[in-house]
C-alpha cells in the first residue's frame, strides 16, 4: 500500500499570530513551532503538500506599494504581483524552517515551492461585487481620489470610524495550473509548498492565453481544490482554535469533535458558523469531501500532532 497523501493548509495564525507586529523572528518561529506538529505525519508515512496563508503579508506589501509609489515615485504593481511576492516569500521562508525542522529529527526529505496560479472564471459572479478587503485604511478624501485616479473600489471600514478600505472580487477558484505536477512531486516523496495566498488569480482568453485580473482567492477553497486536484486522502485546516463549535463563545457552546458531512451542511446552511472566519473552512472541508476526499481535518495549528484535538469531518461517521 503506498503512502497517504495529505495538503496541509497553514492559516495566518501558524505564521503569525494576532497580538505580534509581523518581525521575521517572530513569524519564523511561529513557523517552526507548527512544522514541528507535521513531522509525525512524515514518520507515519504521509506525503505532503503544504498551502498558507498570506493576509497580513500581502497587506504589507500593497502598503509598501503605496509608500514607493508616493515617496519615490516607484510604479505600483498590481495586485496579482503582489500575491505572487508574498507566495515566495512565505514558501522561502517555510521551507527553510521545514528544513532544519526535518534536520534535527534526521528525516530526509526534498522540499519545493511552487508560485502557483489559480484559475477563476471570468463571468464569476463576484467581479461585479468586490468584497474583499486589502491594503491600507485610508479616509474618506484619499479614497475618493484613488477611486477616480486609479478606478478602484472602496468600502467604508468596519473597524475604523471614518476609515475606508480597498476591496476587490474572490471569485471561487475553478482550476489549478500545473497540479499534475504538484501531485506527481508530492506522489514521489517530495514536500511540496503550492497555493500560497489562495493562488494568483488568472483566467484564459478566447485564445487561451492566460490574463491576470485584480482580484484575490480563498485560501481555504484554493487547498481545498488542490486537495482534490492532486487526489489527496485527507485535508487539514490549521487555524486558532482546536475544535469547531456550535454556539462558539456562548453559554450554550458544543465542541463538533466528529462530524458527517450531512450534519456539518445543515449547521453550516442554518448559520452557526461565522461568514469571516469558521464558514470558508467547512465550506472548503465539505467541497474536499463531497468531492471523493476520506478526511477533512480543522484544529489548531500548534495541537494537529495531539491526536486528542481536532474536528473530523468524513461523508459518514467512523467507527
Amino acid at each position: 500500500m503506498g503512502r497517504k497523501l495529505a495538503v496541509i493548509a497553514l492559516g495566518g495564525n501558524a505564521l503569525l499570530r494576532g497580538d505580534q507586529i509581523g518581525t521575521i523572528e517572530e513569524q519564523e518561529q511561529n513557523t517552526t513551532d507548527t512544522l514541528e506538529n507535521l513531522v509525525f505525519l512524515l514518520e507515519e508515512g504521509y506525503n505532503l503538500i503544504i498551502t498558507h496563508g498570506n493576509g497580513p503579508q500581502v497587506g504589507n506589501i500593497l502598503m509598501r506599494n503605496d509608500a514607493g509609489e508616493q515617496l519615490y515615485g516607484i510604479a505600483q504593481m498590481p495586485v496579482d504581483i503582489c500575491v505572487a511576492d508574498s507566495q515566495g516569500g512565505i514558501g522561502y521562508m517555510i521551507e527553510r524552517m521545514f528544513r532544519n525542522v526535518l534536520n534535527r529529527h534526521g528525516i530526509k526529505r526534498n522540499i519545493v515551492c511552487i508560485v502557483t496560479q489559480v484559475l477563476v472564471d471570468s463571468n464569476d459572479p463576484a467581479f461585479s461585487d468586490p468584497q474583499k478587503r486589502i491594503g491600507k485604511i485610508c479616509s474618506r478624501e484619499e479614497a475618493e481620489r484613488l477611486s477616480r485616479e486609479k478606478g478602484w473600489v472602496f468600502r467604508e471600514e468596519i473597524k475604523v470610524d471614518g476609515g475606508y478600505r480597498r476591496v476587490v472580487p474572490s471569485p471561487v477558484p475553478v482550476g489549478i495550473m500545473n497540479d499534475n505536477v504538484i501531485r506527481e512531486l508530492a506522489l514521489n516523496g517530495h514536500i511540496v509548498i503550492a497555493a500560497g495566498g489562495g493562488g494568483i488569480p488568472v483566467y484564459l482568453d478566447e485564445n487561451n492565453d492566460v490574463r491576470t485580473t485584480e482580484a484575490v482567492v480563498d485560501k481555504d477553497m484554493a487547498s481545498s481544490l488542490l486537495a482534490t486536484r492532486t487526489g489527496a486522502d485527507e485535508f487539514y485546516i490549521l487555524t486558532d482554535v482546536p475544535y469547531v463549535y456550535i454556539n462558539y463563545k456562548k453559554p450554550d457552546q458544543q465542541v463538533k469533535e466528529f462530524l458527517n458531512y450531512a450534519d456539518a451542511r445543515r449547521y453550516l446552511d442554518e448559520g452557526h458558523f461565522s461568514k469571516g472566519s469558521m464558514a470558508p473552512k467547512i465550506e472548503a472541508c465539505l467541497n474536499f469531501i463531497r468531492n471523493g476526499g476520506r478526511m477533512s481535518v480543522i484544529t489548531e495549528a500548534f495541537k494537529l500532532a495531539d491526536k486528542k484535538y481536532g474536528t473530523k469531518i468524513t461523508m459518514e461517521y467512523e467507527d
